[in-house]
């Protein structure tokens, strides 16, 4: 039977544990040849030989034995995603109320079945779903997860009228996990926003008109006209017209392109100016926008994922201490003839209570917040505990260039006279005037440069030649401002500039006078933050969709161990995995980027970090990391508090596990009561808590 590949929405799916059961179940499935979810987006592809209805609803029926509160739904328009069908607002006053019941409950004048009562009434609204997602699992045979977990320590705590911790424990959990599930829901948002950069429509044109229609229904050698303003919505080669076209959506490049007949555009690129004619060269499937939105889509479900440490240590810890608390209870009583049931059972409980996690659930988990605090105050948001724990492993630090390492403002750099004839102001004033007319990034920063107004009235002649310059009489002088091709078609003798950089070359009165250099300064903190990882160890790499010559001035001026150049998203794409294969298994690699267009690498990296002031939206949403203030030595200090949170973190886990394991020694032979595992419990969980909050300093 011929195979079939579907994809599925996963509605309410904000747990990155729920989708790895999600996705060994339906692999198990009959007919299922492969399985994966890719979380980022809350899609579940399935490739199978059964038919598609008889399939989807055995998918649906096994998802909702594994996780009743996830929906499935065929996922038939792209452009949409379910983004949690849980209500923020509902939660958070739920938690709100929890908190305020419980904080009335610990102020009441005296102990009682009032007390009790509230605390368990608060605690019931604030984790009931918890105990309930816990008791669901032990039914259907999924008993030590991360719910279990919780449930089992907060009961616990109620076991020993330890009542306000038993709430504290399950309101910090259930914050962490609102904070997860938002974090999710809005980076899969910004994955569907930016698909608004594949076109909707395409002019196609049938004898003397043209008919507007979908971009699927245009065919290779098809002609299609595209207006100023439009998107182009199919790869192709330029038949008729000039213009300049925005290419940042896929190139990241700030300065827009010359088009003229003969040149190939890619889907996505922004027409500026001309009416432009295009020949279709590859169908819509095949086009640079839609490669750019499946890497988008499927490049996170290839991602490294930093697994929490608290869901790894629950899975053996949990069930090894109960397993030893119901052997301790049941054991010695039936081997000792003089061992009573009710002591051992003591000691079972002693045992558990002292087993409880509250210091690792709680402090492990504010040790990565306080990380995140202290990192936010830096400028530096990082979107979870995961990536902030993976930072600590960073070994390699790719970099895009333009708005990255670069101000991606272009302003006049050199201006070079060649002879004494002609000054360096005035050879600024006839470009600037020569560029009067002209919207171009490169003509905007020349009359930036000039600074004063500009008397049009000097200028008698004006020819704006396509692709090559001005061609102009100003106060009576031939003046020729353009790139080399303009001194080459006037016959005009020039000394080729090598400096990086767009360069306008000038002309007077038919003799070679000069060139202007515009180029993108670096950011000023760009070589510091270079430095800085190189001294950490880090190799530094540049990635760029900018020319060799301009792109390798750069990396050489800021020290960069590698750069690649004239990259599109694919192939930035490509190039990471190449270098993602040089890693040891234990390392990671982020790479940081501000634009659309870097968004595919984002995704791919084990860490991606985002310029958040000047950088896209989608950039932003879909980034790991975004430095809020665009300063690229941001890098290597959010890399520095990882590394100090990590050492707290462990410090912790050391310490919890230590002093817990002396406890339960002391319990298990009756030497510990209920008062020491109280202290070995909330002793240790507000001293790791007071270690965890040094993260913030």
């Amino acid at each position: 039977m011929k195979k079939t590949k579907d994809e599925y929405v996963l509605s309410g799916l904000d747990c990155g544990n729920c989708a790895r059961k999600i996705e060994t179940g339906v692999s198990k499935l009959e007919g299922v040849e492969t399985c994966y979810i890719n979380f980022a987006t809350g899609t579940l592809t399935v490739t199978h030989a059964d038919a598609q209805e008889t399939m989807s609803k055995r998918i649906e029926k096994t998802v909702q034995s594994i996780e009743p509160h996830v929906s499935v739904s065929p996922k038939k328009d792209r452009h949409h995603h379910d983004h949690g069908t849980k209500s923020l607002k509902t939660i958070v006053i739920k938690l709100i109320g929890g908190a305020v019941i419980g904080t009335a409950a610990y102020f009441l004048p005296q102990d009682g079945w009032l007390e009790f009562v509230l605390f368990f009434a608060a605690y019931l609204l604030v984790g009931g779903d918890v105990v309930f997602k816990a008791l669901k699992n032990i039914v259907r045979g999924q008993v030590f997860d991360e719910n279990f977990l919780m449930t089992i320590a907060t009961v616990g705590a109620f076991i020993i009228q330890q009542y306000p911790e038993a709430l504290a424990v399950m309101l910090f959990y259930q914050i962490g996990e609102l904070f997860q599930g938002e974090a999710v829901n809005r980076s899969r948002r910004s994955i569907s926003e930016l698909m608004n950069i594949r076109p909707e429509y395409a002019n196609l044109k049938v004898g003397h008109e043209t008919k507007k229609v979908n971009p699927e229904d245009v065919k290779i050698g098809d002609r299609i006209i595209v207006k100023p303003g439009e998107k182009i919505p199919l790869d192709g080669v330029v038949l008729e017209g000039y213009s300049l076209v925005d290419t940042s959506a896929l190139t990241g490049e700030s300065v827009p392109r010359d088009v003229e007949v003969g040149k190939e555009v890619l889907a996505g690129f922004v027409n500026q100016h001309g009416i432009l004619e295009i020949e279709v060269q590859k169908g819509l499937g095949e086009s640079a926008v839609t490669k750019i939105l499946d890497l988008v889509e499927n490049a996170s479900s290839r991602k490294a994922q930093t697994e929490n440490f608290i869901t790894k240590f629950a899975r053996y810890y949990t069930p090894a201490v109960v397993v030893l608390a119901l052997l301790l209870a049941f054991v010695p009583p039936l081997i000792m003839p003089s061992a009573q049931l009710s002591e051992w059972v003591y000691r079972a409980l002693v045992f558990l209570v002292i087993s409880c996690p509250c210091a690792l659930v709680v402090s492990i988990p504010l040790g990565f917040f306080g990380g995140i605090g202290a990192a936010s105050k830096r400028g530096i948001l990082v979107k979870g505990s995961n990536y902030l724990e993976a930072l600590h492993s960073v070994r390699y630090a790719v970099f895009d260039k333009t708005g990255t390492l670069t101000k991606g403002n272009f302003t006049v750099t050199k201006i070079e006279p060649v002879t004494d004839k002609w000054s360096e102001e005035e050879l600024l004033s006839f470009a600037a005037l020569a560029e009067v007319h002209s919207s171009h990034p490169i003509a905007q920063s020349i009359k930036a440069a000039y600074g004063s107004p500009l008397d049009e009235t000097k200028i008698s002649t004006y020819e704006d030649i396509a692709g090559h310059g001005i061609k102009a009489i100003i106060d009576g002088v031939h003046v020729l401002a353009g790139n080399h091709r303009l001194m080459e078609r006037e016959g005009i003798v020039y000394q080729k500039e090598n400096q990086s950089g767009t360069v306008v070359y000038l002309a007077i009165d038919g003799e070679f006078a000069g060139s202007i250099v515009i180029a993108d300064e670096l950011k000023d903190d760009a070589i510091e933050a270079v430095t800085a990882l190189k001294q950490s160890g880090l190799k530094t790499m540049m990635l760029t969709g900018d020319t060799k010559q301009v792109g390798t001035a750069v990396a050489k001026q800021l020290g960069m161990d590698e750069v690649h150049t004239e990259l599109l998203p694919q192939d930035k794409v490509t190039k990471l995995e190449e270098i993602d294969q040089q890693k040891a298994s234990n390392e990671k690699l982020l790479f940081v980027g501000d634009g659309i267009n870097d968004t595919p690498v984002l995704a791919r990296a084990d860490i991606g970090i985002a310029m958040g002031g000047l950088g896209s939206d989608a950039a932003v949403e879909a980034a790991d990391v975004v430095i809020m203030t665009d300063q690229p030595s941001k890098v290597a200090e959010a890399i520095t508090v990882a590394k100090r949170t990590r050492a707290i973190v462990w410090q912790n886990i050391a310490f919890a596990l230590g002093v817990k394991g002396i406890f339960l020694l002391l319990g298990a032979f009756g030497i510990a009561t209920m008062w020491e595992a109280v202290f070995s419990d909330v002793g240790v969980t507000v001293l790791a808590v007071l270690n965890a909050m040094r993260v913030m300093k």
